[in-house]
C-alpha cells in the first residue's frame, strides 16, 4: 500500500489510532518537540498511548522564561523521557559573533544551522528513529499544506502527525478534555514570520 492510499484510510481514523498504526509500524519511534503552542496535545496523545516513547527536544537556547517552566511542567505531569539537545555554541558566544541576525542577513542560514539544524541531525543521528511524530499541521505554513497525515522523508523516515486535519479549536478541545496547558509565549529565533518554514522538514 503506498502513502497515497495509507493517507486515505487514516484520513477517516482518530488521532489515537493513527497514533496505534504508526506504532504497528515502528521499532524505533520518536517524537519531536520544542513546546511551542498545541505541542502538550501531541506529547500526551502518543505517550498515553506509549509512555516510553523517546521525546527530542531540540532547544535552540532562546527559548522564553515561560515555555520553560510550561515545557518542564508538561515533562513532569506526562513523565516523558526527554533527550535534550542544544546548540555546540552558547547564546552568550553566539551574540558576541553574529547576534541575532534577521532573515535578509547574510549570517542567518549559519544562525540556523547553529541553532536547530545541527542539533536536530545530531538527535537524529543518535536516535536512528523509523518513525517521527510530529505535530504539523495544515495551514501552518504553504509547504505543510503540500503534506499530509504520513509523509516519507528523503531518509526512509516515516513523519507521522495524528493531527494534520485539526484546526484551533478541536485541539482547544483536546486541552481542555484533558486538562492540559498551552503555551503562547514560545519564541523561534530562526522563523521571525509566523507563517515561515522552520527548516527542519523540508528534507
Amino acid at each position: 500500500m503506498n502513502l497515497v492510499e495509507i493517507n486515505k484510510i487514516l484520513r477517516e481514523k482518530s488521532p489515537k489510532e493513527i497514533v496505534l498504526w504508526a506504532l504497528s509500524q515502528a521499532q524505533r519511534p520518536v517524537i519531536t518537540t520544542n513546546f511551542r503552542p498545541y505541542e502538550a496535545a501531541i506529547l500526551h496523545l502518543c505517550s498515553v498511548v506509549k509512555n516510553d516513547i523517546p521525546v527530542i527536544w531540540c532547544d535552540t537556547g532562546y527559548n522564553t522564561m515561560a515555555t520553560y517552566r510550561h515545557a518542564q511542567r508538561i515533562i513532569d505531569r506526562l513523565s516523558l523521557k526527554v533527550s535534550l539537545y542544544v546548540p555546540q555554541q552558547t547564546v552568550a558566544y553566539r551574540e558576541a559573533q553574529i547576534g541575532l541576525p534577521g532573515i535578509e542577513d547574510p549570517n542567518h542560514a549559519l544562525f540556523t544551522e547553529q541553532v536547530k539544524l545541527e542539533p536536530f541531525r545530531r538527535a537524529m543521528e543518535t536516535h536512528k528513529p523509523d518513525v517521527w511524530f510530529t505535530n504539523l499541521r495544515k495551514g501552518q505554513t504553504a509547504f505543510r499544506d503540500t503534506l499530509d497525515i504520513v509523509t516519507q522523508g528523503s531518509d526512509g523516515v516515516l513523519k507521522v502527525s495524528p493531527f494534520f486535519y485539526w484546526d484551533d479549536a478541536q485541539l482547544d478541545t483536546y486541552l481542555a478534555d484533558h486538562q492540559l496547558e498551552n503555551e503562547f509565549k514560545y519564541f523561534d529565533p530562526t522563523k521571525v514570520e509566523a507563517n515561515r518554514e522552520c527548516g527542519l522538514h523540508l528534507g
